[in-house]
């Protein structure tokens, strides 16, 4: 039996497999609101049978955004859309309901910036760009404006737009919601002494500069209700020697993590150093979550050029992780799940519509279903 497609809970939440669609910053928003795209992007996630689909990383406040085309939520026209969207991928898969998580996001200093496609870099706040925020007064590239460091007062207003974030998902029904502690955004520049230089209680030892991120969490959880999960994602090194933030920084992280409450830890790396050395292959950063495994005991997430059945269903066999959160595979191939169920001899539940797309040769693979059309 496939370990892959075992169920797993989260608190009151049931994943019926532990592949994880991943967040995925589609940069087709306007002013924060979901458009068509996203329905269609969205939707045809929904109908993967994945265990659960998060959606991309979600801004708490305009200036949060990465780029003018980022997902937000903090307008009531942001909640309306994103409404809407649920609405729409909600009604596509009636046979099997797939939990819908959000990313709660804040992209500080890497905030104004081009969309991918146009060269990603930072946008001049002469041609329609904004002043960034961060821990420190410390731009990511040596030539980018320099973000505005933020004082008590500005974090005490963040933290308010985190829970008021939360409350809104909540409201919008929701079924889990994943911090962004990751990709040198905003919580990982308070965790990094890289961008964090703060001589304040939030910057320094490991110990100050986890307290800003653990106090965000911390609020977060609060205001999410008890019966429903509450992830975290987080960079587990900075790949710069230059960084103390290394794994067992994480670790120690990732612990107070789940002491406040976290249900997950969603291992990545990188993304706050301009010059990080990251070995690219299958799995790169699998062994991040194998020691983030060992440090916790709740539910560790593998991410990161994670694209075979095979290679998946070894991660959970051996125990490496108790999920894999797929991204790109994804995008390449909306059916994944699928084609690793045929390949690892596992059952999904399909959409009906589809069923008549059953190979000959896999009978079952949908599980009971009846195909006899006119």
């Amino acid at each position: 039996m496939s370990k892959l497609f075992n169920s797993i809970s989260l608190r009151k939440l049931q994943l019926a497999n532990r592949v994880v669609v991943s967040p995925m910053c589609q940069y087709s928003a306007i002013d924060g609101n979901a458009q068509p795209w996203h329905w269609v992007h969205l939707g045809q996630l929904a109908m993967s049978s994945a265990g659960m689909l998060m959606l991309e990383a979600t801004a708490i406040e305009d200036i949060g955004r990465i780029t003018p085309s980022c997902l937000g939520l903090y307008s009531n026209e942001n909640a309306t859309a994103l409404e809407k969207t649920l609405k729409v991928i909600r009604g596509l898969n009636q046979d099997c309901h797939v939990p819908v998580c959000i990313q709660i996001a804040h992209a500080g200093r890497k905030g104004s910036s081009h969309e991918p496609w146009h060269g990603g870099q930072q946008i001049a706040l002469n041609q329609g760009g904004w002043q960034a925020v961060a821990p420190s007064a410390i731009p990511h590239l040596a030539e980018e404006h320099p973000p505005r460091a933020l004082s008590i007062s500005d974090m005490d207003a963040l933290k308010t737009k985190f829970v008021e974030a939360v409350k809104t998902a909540d409201r919008l029904g929701l079924d889990a919601v994943e911090a962004h502690a990751a990709h040198g955004y905003l919580l990982h520049q308070f965790l990094s002494p890289l961008s964090n230089q703060r001589t304040d209680q939030y910057g320094g030892s490991l110990h100050n500069r986890m307290r800003y991120p653990l106090e965000i969490f911390s609020a977060m959880r609060a205001a999410w209700p008890d019966d429903k999960p509450m992830g975290i994602r987080i960079s587990a090194s900075d790949w710069d020697k230059a960084s103390s933030w290394d794994i067992e920084e994480a670790c120690t992280f990732s612990r107070q993590c789940e002491e406040i409450g976290a249900d997950w830890i969603d291992v990545s790396s990188g993304g706050v150093s301009s010059n990080q050395k990251i070995v690219l292959g299958p799995g790169y950063q699998l062994h991040f979550a194998e020691a983030i495994k060992q440090a916790v005991n709740v539910p560790v997430m593998a991410v990161g050029l994670i694209t075979e059945p095979d290679q998946a269903e070894k991660i959970i066999s051996e125990d490496q992780a108790d999920m894999v959160a797929l991204a790109r595979a994804f995008l390449y191939n909306p059916r994944w799940v699928w084609h690793a169920a045929a390949t690892l001899g596992a059952t999904v539940t399909a959409p009906r519509q589809y069923w008549r797309s059953e190979p000959h040769d896999l009978r079952g693979l949908y599980g009971e279903t009846e195909t006899g059309a006119r």
